[in-house]
């Protein structure tokens, strides 16, 4: 380091060999290291899709796996294999991601590491027309839970902005959890209710509630794909205006940030996100909460960089969740249920750690 480096850093006010605006419990990470980082948890994430893919409750040897992808090997691996692992595979793959981005939209937008996407309501408006359409409706198939769950979450959460939007133009973050909340809140409580006056529904919503991933089919997640992918690209390309926004509000007008925009773009990936994953596999604890906790943990404070980690932590978290719940007991436990057991732990080590907090 030459001696120009060293006053300048000095006159800033940072310690020899800091650069200014570092904080000195957060060391300086090069975007080199962050990027090997990156590749580490892809082959992590590859890795895991693999054991999603090897291990189910019918045993099947590598070879036959692998020969049943390829095109070759018997009709019962085939069928194993194509119209049970990989749907399952790509459900998990997508639910984790759809929830770790949505989770760390939501966390920049508040500015709080605490916040989940179902803060919005997103969860409890899709529990709510799921428990319509199963009480009212009648429905039974899980394609159909998928439809209105997804038009739940759309709905609901257009709702609370109308909602928070009446009362404030445009409205804070603060008053967008809030009307959240209150909204979640009721409908979870109507749908508790439908749930305990109508036996049969309680006994259909029993398994979807728990938040799974069993039989799960190329056709029920292929519709959701679109919607999967525009609040993918929405979060993504507004992670430079969520680390302005993360300076406060003034602040990020002060840069040139949009902060309404920002802020309504953060809204509609949340809720695109968000509502597919519950679509797929029904509310999933720990995933969006957890997640950007790992990635912050890993890369710091950008935001940037949490999204694209976090796209790639959440589906490793929901896949071995996946695989666990498949051997843990003789018949089969739910992934949120899994999801909870790992994620909470995991959370207060977090919390405890000093690099963990934003």
């Amino acid at each position: 380091m030459s001696t120009a480096t060293t006053a300048s850093g000095a006159l800033a006010g940072a310690p020899p060999g800091q650069r200014r605006g570092e904080h000195p419990s957060q060391p300086a990470r090069r975007p080199l290291g962050r990027r090997a980082g990156l590749g580490l948890t892809a082959a992590a994430l590859a890795l895991a899709v693999t054991a999603s893919l090897l291990v189910g409750a019918a045993p099947l040897p590598p070879s036959d796996v692998w020969a049943a992808l390829t095109g070759n090997g018997s009709q019962q691996a085939h069928i194993v294999v194509w119209e049970l692992r990989v749907p399952r595979t790509l459900a998990a793959f997508a639910v984790g991601l759809a929830l770790a981005v949505a989770g760390g939209v939501m966390q920049a937008l508040v500015r709080n590491p605490l916040a989940d996407p179902g803060l919005l309501g997103v969860n409890a408006g899709a529990a709510f027309f799921v428990a319509v359409a199963v009480a009212l409706l009648g429905v039974r198939s899980v394609h159909l839970y998928a439809v209105f769950a997804f038009a739940g979450a759309l709905l609901v959460t257009v709702l609370v902005y109308r909602i928070t939007t009446a009362t404030a133009r445009p409205p804070s973050s603060a008053q967008l959890v809030l009307g959240g909340v209150a909204v979640g809140a009721a409908l979870s409580g109507i749908t508790s209710a439908l749930s305990v006056l109508n036996p049969d529904a309680f006994d259909q919503m029993r398994f979807w509630n728990a938040g799974s991933l069993a039989n799960r089919s190329i056709d029920a997640l292929v519709p959701l794909l679109p919607f999967l992918v525009v609040g993918l690209v929405l979060a993504l390309l507004a992670g430079s205006s969520f680390n302005a926004l993360a300076l406060g509000e003034d602040s990020a007008r002060a840069l040139g940030a949009r902060v309404s925009t920002t802020r309504v773009l953060g809204i509609v990936a949340i809720t695109l996100l968000a509502g597919s994953a519950t679509a797929i596999a029904g509310p999933i604890a720990f995933v969006g909460l957890m997640m950007p906790h790992v990635a912050r943990w890993m890369v710091g404070p950008d935001h940037r960089w949490i999204l694209a980690y976090s796209a790639l932590l959440g589906p490793i978290l929901v896949l071995v969740a996946d695989v666990i719940g498949r051997i843990a007991t003789p018949g089969e436990l739910p992934v949120g249920i899994v999801t909870a057991f790992l994620g909470a732990p995991v959370l207060l080590v977090l919390v405890r750690s000093r690099r963990g907090r934003p």
